[in-house]
């Protein structure tokens, strides 16, 4: 008897996040909260900058500019090319640029000032890493960047695209909260009243593209996506596409979470069509 009441207080837990699940996957698959796909006729394609596309949610947003019929032309910042940024460079759209000293951009001062917008995805993680550290990496290497472009920019309007976090929370005492909430609320606050516009990305789960996961990485992604948890790091780009060509409909402080990211890559590709 009593182990039939142990299985029982076993089995609760997993039918409760059972149903749990499936109400999620449910909702999100009945979700229609569609984007209008973005009027982009007269747009001239864009130049854009990535910074981090060595790294997972880099090398996403690398491959969706480089699929882009909006964008003309891809500077890669970074301190180690990859297979992909050499296609791009033999394909005569990416042009890669050796970078190591993240608190100094006067060596490509002359290539910043004709960007339209920007992708960042450069971060690290906290394992082994200590807050002066990842600080400086998350705050101080794009707020150093954002003051050297906004000073050099001889555009009108130019954006910031920048990969945050999910659950940040002001009452978190975890130290990569905090640095994360820094890093937004100093980017954002930096363009205030100039033209710049900082546009805060803030998935889960990010899957790696198709080609570069490992089966484990795939089941993280095949486990959250269907209740709305994760997302392509090549969905981020073409949602950080989308929201470029979509200009000042979006205003400066903006914040994408998962699923409005979902719903920008979903009307990118719909135009596309």
């Amino acid at each position: 008897m009593k182990l039939a009441r142990l299985k029982i207080v076993l089995l609760i837990p997993l039918v409760l996040f059972a149903l749990i699940y499936a109400y999620g996957a449910i909702k999100l698959a009945t979700n229609d909260d569609t984007v209008p796909i973005a009027d982009v006729t007269s747009a001239e394609p864009v130049t854009v900058a990535i910074f981090g596309a060595s790294g997972t949610a880099g090398d996403g947003i690398l491959k969706a500019a480089m699929a882009s019929p909006d964008i003309g032309m891809i500077h890669v910042y970074t301190r180690r090319a990859t297979e992909r940024m050499e296609a791009g460079v033999a394909a005569g759209t990416v042009q890669v640029t050796l970078h190591q000293d993240y608190l100094d951009y006067s060596p490509i001062l002359e290539d910043i000032v004709g960007l339209d917008a920007v992708y960042w995805a450069i971060g690290t993680s906290t394992v082994g890493v200590d807050e002066e550290t990842y600080g400086r990496i998350h705050v101080d290497f794009p707020m150093r960047f954002v003051e050297s472009w906004l000073a050099a920019s001889d555009k009108p309007d130019i954006s910031f695209h920048y990969i945050s976090s999910s659950d940040l929370s002001e009452d978190s005492g975890m130290m990569w909260v905090q640095q994360k909430l820094r890093a937004e609320r100093s980017l954002i606050g930096l363009a205030e009243g100039t033209k710049l516009r900082v546009i805060a990305y803030r998935p889960d789960y990010i899957g790696p593209t198709e080609e570069e996961a490992h089966l484990g990485q795939n089941l993280l992604y095949w486990f959250f996506a269907p209740v709305g948890a994760a997302v392509r790091a090549t969905s981020i780009g073409q949602a950080m596409i989308d929201v470029t060509v979509r200009g000042k409909e979006f205003e400066n402080g903006r914040k994408l979470g998962t699923a409005s990211i979902i719903r920008y890559s979903s009307a990118y590709e719909r135009r596309q069509k």
